[in-house]
């Protein structure tokens, strides 16, 4: 049975695009990659890749929760 979607703003979870939920998992993907190549392995820029990606659908979040708000 399917879930009613939630309308409801999370910051933790924000909605994300179709473009950003490809670039997301291509994103954990390669991190996926380099984790198996070992522990030791730097992923700092494919981490701040994911945190930009999630900060702007947050930011397009809140501001459309502010305009539907009005």
């Amino acid at each position: 049975m399917a879930s009613k979607k939630n309308s409801e703003y999370d910051p933790k979870h924000p909605p994300l695009t179709p473009s950003e939920k490809a670039k997301f998992a291509w994103y954990i993907g390669r991190m996926a990659k380099r984790g198996i190549a070992g522990e030791t392995v730097y992923q700092g820029d494919l981490e701040k890749k994911v945190d930009r990606i999630l900060d702007g659908a947050r930011a397009r979040a809140e501001k459309n929760a502010r305009q539907n708000g009005k």
